[in-house]
Formats: C-alpha cells, structure tokens, sequence
C-alpha cells in the first residue's frame, strides 16, 4: 500500500465526482477532464453501473487526455470482475500513468443485479482483497504503487479500509459523519468523501435539484440504512426526503456557501473532498462545468487556508 498520508498529498484537498462523463460521448468527456484539470481540481472520480462505460477503460480515456489529473474509480464494483482482472487492469493504468491512478473497490448496490453476494457485502469484499494481496500480476509496474481505496459508509468496512487498503471513500454523508470516520480511522488512513453541491441561491431551484439527487437514492437499502445508523428517522427517510436531510447531503446556495461545507468536512478530518455538482434534468455537461468554475477560485483560497 502507497499509505494514507502519501495518497493525500498526490491527490490534494480537493477533487471533483462526476458520474455524468459515463453518459456523454468520449469525446466530451476528455474535455470535461481537462477543463477539471485547468481548474485545478487534484482528482476526478469515476463511478460504475451496468448500463454506461466500463471503469477501466473510461479511467484510461481521461487519463489519456490529461496530463497531471488523478484518476479515481468511485467505484469499481466487485461484482464487474474477479480481482485477478481488476488487479491486471488496475496495475496497466498505474505503469502506464504513473501516480494518477487510485483504485477504488466496492461491493455496490443489490439493485444493480450484479454478482450473488450482496448479502454479506463484508466478506466479499475481504475476500476480493485477500486476491489482490497475491499480487497475481506480472507485468510491469510503476515505482509508484497504485493507491486502493474502499467504499465504506458502515464501520466495519471502514476498519477495513484502514487495516487491508489505503484508506476509504464515502458518498452521501454530511461532516459530521465524515467526524466519526476519522476517529474511528485514526490519523494515517485516507479519508475521501463526494460532497453534492448545487451552485444556485435560490432554494425552490436548489432543493429541487437536491431532492431528484436524494430521493433517487432512497430506493437503494444499503443508502437507507445507512442513513438511519447515521440518525435520520423514518420522517426525515419518508418520500422525497425532509429539507433536514436533504440539506445535510447536499450543499446549495452561493459559492461561498458550498464552499464552507467543503471546508466542514475538511475540518472533521477529511483527507480530500470530491465535489460532486448537481444540475436539472437536461442541462448537460456545461452546466456542471460551470458550477466547477464558479467554485474552483474560492475553494482554492478557502483549502489554502485549512
């Protein structure tokens, strides 16, 4: 393993989640990547489903157009592929694009119907690791070892990611989770979690957004249960969601507005935070982009002060 503290010091305070590039053709992807990269955001995080680009090979298309920018899969879900193929992958990325390439590993949803093990997510996941620890792969590889990272919302896949990887990745949680993570952590593990940003005042647009983004997660149990093990109430759970909630996972508001919940998790001991914006139904690419450069000059000064 690269180390926790090392992985933070390559991918920065600050990245950027966009699910978006698996649904836009490659060729606007590859620009989307590149203008992340001018912002100056340290990583782009990728994720996975069964209808849109194949983790690996989207991770190569954008480390391909870019030149400094890391590479993150958020996540590659274990079902997609044995871990002989995501270690033969994961290590053909890190030689060819060395120290942009984290591998981020998760057992996913049930609802994606992918694999016969959702039920004892835990075990599967450790077992995939106990492949890859083989280190099965022999080909060329880089001096810098590819980071690995967990999706972990739970505690004990948390202890995991500490104990058998780099660190972990969480999705969906206000700061005071990411506070809970950190000291159950301790001080070496990496700790990265997607914040969702609505880059709009106005709070009938904002919450708008936020809640097509929330209560399309509410259909998955493992988000459910999640969020009732981090406090919310059948209430706060029941259709859409309650402004509570949803103002709690999503920042909206000006762009000093969502760059203090940025700060917020930095300051409960975020490692790096993947700002993930959010847009209506058919804006398209460019509007995300847009709330990516309205963000980046004062996420930059604000981490700079962190």
């Amino acid at each position: 393993m690269t180390g926790g503290r090392e992985l933070a010091a390559r991918v920065g305070p600050v990245g950027v989640w966009l699910a978006a590039l698996a649904e836009i053709s490659a060729d606007q992807a590859r620009d989307a990547a590149r203008t992340i990269e001018r912002l100056g955001y340290g990583a782009l995080w990728i994720g996975e489903s069964p209808a849109h680009k194949e983790v690996f090979t989207h991770a190569g298309l954008l480390l391909a157009a870019t030149k400094r920018l890391v590479v993150a899969t958020g996540i590659a879900t274990i079902w997609g592929r044995d871990a002989v193929a995501a270690d033969c992958a994961a290590q053909t990325l890190g030689e060819a694009y060395p120290g942009r390439f984290v591998l981020g590993l998760g057992a996913s949803h049930a609802e994606a119907g992918r694999g016969q093990g959702h039920d004892r997510p835990f075990t599967a996941l450790r077992e995939y690791l106990d492949v890859l620890d083989t280190r099965p792969y022999r080909g060329p590889v880089s001096e810098a070892a590819v980071p690995t990272v967990l999706a972990a919302l739970r505690p004990r896949m948390q202890e995991l990611g500490r104990d058998r990887a780099d660190g972990v990745h969480t999705f969906f949680v206000p700061p005071s989770h990411t506070a809970a993570v950190r000291e159950r952590l301790g001080p070496g593990a990496f700790l990265a979690p997607e914040q969702a940003v609505v880059v709009d005042p106005d709070p009938v647009v904002a919450r708008g957004i936020a809640r097509a983004h929330v209560s399309s997660r509410l259909r998955l149990r493992n988000y459910v249960a999640h969020l009732e093990a981090v406090g919310y109430t059948q209430a706060d759970l029941a259709g859409s969601g309650s402004d509570r909630m949803i103002d709690d996972l999503v920042a909206w508001g000006d762009a000093d507005t969502v760059v203090a919940r940025v700060r917020a998790h930095l300051d409960a001991g975020a490692d790096h935070v993947a700002v993930h914006p959010l847009v209506g139904a058919g804006t398209g690419p460019a509007g995300l982009l847009s709330q990516l450069r309205q963000l980046a000059p004062n996420l930059i000064r604000a981490v700079a002060q962190n």
